[in-house]
């Protein structure tokens, strides 16, 4: 059965439906699908054990969301395949987000997530530590004779550094995958999508994720904290968030590692990795200059 057949078997349309593929993703397949004139995005995806993916957990957080106002509503769920509205909208940049009002909007986004949601949520959710992530991919990439094999105890070695530098830390719900990508611009708001790798997280990795992945400069940087804590950063929390954004930026090199291995989608893993190398060690160093 093709993806697009397991769409139309689903036991939710009201007739024939049109399905049309919806690009960008590099972790599932998505289609949007027209049904009776209205419009849904479709998920196919199962867990993914590497990548510490589990549905169940992508679904309650998904639900959560659209609850609090913050991602689209959840319409359907079942092993494999998540259902929610379509909204008419356009995936941001990371160039987007040197906008100054984009900025103060995707914060304020980012700063509801983990006050309405760490609220809200009840029951099972997964909490995401980065840093028990990389070290679990570092055995993984062993066992599976990675070409990177050969790097990772260098990056671990870093890794070790960076989690002695966060520090201790306050406990949220982040969405952990602050890709430009996974925020939508709607007519009148922003919307908030991909809820995989959500879970009890430290603040500092949604933010240094936000700046790592958008490529913000250090004064747009500044500016984002300041609008997120309400108050200039200090210098102790600006090493604490600095750490936390360079291991964000590994956690990106070691997942397309992985991916490289295990993925079936068509996107080009080991150039994406390369990208990511580029941007840790760039940031890793102006972390150690200061």
């Amino acid at each position: 059965m093709t993806p697009e057949d397991r769409v139309r078997a689903l036991d939710l349309w009201s007739g024939p439906v049109d399905i049309a593929p919806l690009t960008g993703g590099i972790t599932n397949r998505n289609f949007v699908v027209t049904d009776a004139g209205a419009r849904y995005v479709v998920r196919l995806g199962q867990d993914i054990p590497e990548h510490m993916v589990m549905r169940w957990n992508e679904r309650a957080l998904s639900r959560v969301a659209a609850e609090a106002g913050l991602s689209p509503a959840l319409r359907h769920a079942e092993p494999g395949v998540m259902v929610t509205d379509f909204v008419a909208s356009t995936a941001l940049g990371a160039d987007d987000l040197h906008d100054p009002q984009t900025l103060r909007d995707v914060v304020a986004l980012v700063g509801r997530v983990h006050r309405d949601m760490t609220r809200r949520i009840c029951g099972p959710v997964l909490t995401f530590w980065v840093f028990h992530v990389l070290r679990s991919y570092a055995r993984f990439l062993g066992n599976a004779g990675s070409v990177h094999a050969a790097r990772v105890p260098s990056l671990m070695d870093g890794a070790a550094e960076l989690e002695q530098a966060v520090g201790q830390i306050d406990l949220v719900l982040g969405h952990n995958d602050l890709l430009p990508q996974n925020i939508l611009r709607g007519r009148d708001r922003l919307w908030l999508v991909d809820w995989e790798y959500g879970g009890f997280n430290t603040p500092l990795f949604d933010l240094g994720g936000l700046a790592g992945n958008s490529g913000l400069s250090e004064g747009a940087e500044h500016e984002m904290l300041s609008l997120y804590l309400g108050r200039a950063p200090d210098t102790d929390y600006l090493r604490r968030y600095g750490a936390m954004k360079c291991a964000s930026l590994l956690r990106e090199v070691m997942w397309s590692m992985v991916s490289e291995i295990t993925s079936d989608i068509d996107f080009d893993y080991a150039g994406y990795t390369g990208e990511n190398l580029a941007r840790y060690a760039a940031a890793l160093a102006d972390w150690n200059a200061r």
